[in-house]
């Protein structure tokens, strides 16, 4: 039984880990503003929702996508946002092909990847 206690232990250990990371859940996206500029591209501005947990845990990027799921542009989150919750990030000079008249902005995490709440945003309105 002594053998037992200190992988007892560990395995709490990692099962409350691994508990931080759930609760931490996937990335939102939960606003999109998007904006052409006179050259004809784009500025997202971003506002990602995620229960960041320190560095093992919190959203990474955002991006978007044009319906065939070809990979318009992203923006790179250096850093967790742990006491800034909504926060917005922007982004510009994104092409988007004048045939693509929708895009879809998708938030990523360092743990779950994609996935959580998404939006899709007109462009190229005639």
């Amino acid at each position: 039984m002594q053998l037992m206690k200190p992988l007892l232990s560990g395995l709490s250990g990692l099962v409350l880990l691994c508990t931080g990371w759930a609760i931490a859940g996937e990335a939102d996206v939960v606003d999109v503003e998007a904006t052409q500029a006179s050259d004809g591209t784009w500025r997202f501005d971003v506002a990602v929702l995620h229960a960041d947990a320190g560095w093992d845990h919190y959203a990474d990027k955002w991006a978007v996508f044009a319906p065939d799921g070809t990979l318009l542009g992203e923006r790179v989150l250096l850093h967790p946002h742990d006491n800034e919750q909504p926060f917005t990030r922007s982004q510009s000079g994104i092409v988007i092909p004048p045939e693509v008249k929708s895009v879809t902005i998708r938030a990523h995490d360092s743990v779950h990847e994609w996935g959580g709440k998404e939006m899709v945003v007109q462009v190229n309105s005639d």
